[in-house]
């Protein structure tokens, strides 16, 4: 049954969600934002993907010992992910309810719509809500990856069917690499999500010369830029959480770049 939901807003879209009597829909703790009566809610450590929930295939002592630990390494890729530890989920009793959720920065909202044939991967903190029947996992990207480009290391996974709603900074842009020859090179902070099937990674912005070093201390982008590969949808945000943060910074007078931007720009976190 397909998730009947409606984007709204413009600098900061909220998602609203119209529940068919008894159709489940989950999110991240701190997330939502309102609910109709009939529509309950309920708080579990564990996503829809083994942990929470009472799984088939064998009860007594067995099931539930393999259902706590399948819940105890699910909340501990949470919190090594540094995602929130619940999910709150919202059912509809009794007739048709209402939900809605809103993400945590000013930008866009899109759903996704997963057949079971792709997977979606997602920058930490991108996902807002989901059907029941999409299965939320955490997906390191690689070592390498991560400790070179800061992002990206940890992304968030969406498989099954159905709708999983997601959130980002500004304004989105839909691309495939196929189409500008296969490959597109992009500010790390500004994926939002991909399909299975493009290759993710992380290079350095220029050699260990004189214009590598000029990109890096006064390009804006640091060292690394995040590249993407393959056939497939990509989609981009126009703010990055760090181009947000520094002009907060200097809004209230406390700014620290200077002109220089790059290697020399004040980090959030």
């Amino acid at each position: 049954m397909t998730l009947q939901q409606e984007i709204v807003g413009n600098a900061m879209q909220m998602a609203v969600v119209n529940l068919h009597p008894g159709q489940t829909v989950y999110c991240e703790a701190g997330k939502f934002l309102f609910k109709t009566t009939n529509v309950t809610m309920e708080t579990r450590l564990g996503g829809p993907n083994g942990g929470g929930r009472q799984q088939g295939g064998g009860g007594g002592m067995g099931g539930m010992l393999r259902q706590a630990m399948g819940t105890a390494m699910q909340v501990g890729q949470r919190m090594l992910a540094g995602e929130s530890m619940a999910f709150q989920y919202f059912t509809s009793q009794g007739g048709e309810g209402t939900v809605g959720f809103a993400g945590v920065l000013p930008g866009e909202m899109r759903a996704l719509e997963l057949t079971g044939t792709r997977a979606w991967f997602a920058e930490k903190d991108a996902f807002v809500a989901a059907e029941s029947t999409v299965e939320f996992g955490i997906a390191f990207s690689g070592g390498r990856t991560g400790m070179s480009g800061g992002e990206g290391f940890i992304l968030e996974k969406f498989t099954g069917h159905g709708t999983v709603i997601i959130a980002g900074a500004g304004n989105f842009i839909d691309l495939n690499p196929a189409d500008f020859g296969g490959r597109i090179e992009v500010d790390t902070g500004c994926v939002v999500a991909f399909e299975e099937g493009i290759q993710y990674g992380v290079q350095r912005v220029g050699g260990l010369n004189r214009q590598g070093l000029m990109n890096a201390v006064f390009g804006g982008e640091g060292l690394s830029l995040a590249t993407l590969e393959g056939n497939g949808r990509v989609i981009l945000q126009s703010l990055t959480i760090e181009s947000l943060a520094n002009a907060l910074k200097k809004a209230q007078g406390g700014d620290k770049q200077g002109p220089t931007g790059g290697l020399f720009s004040t980090h959030a976190g």
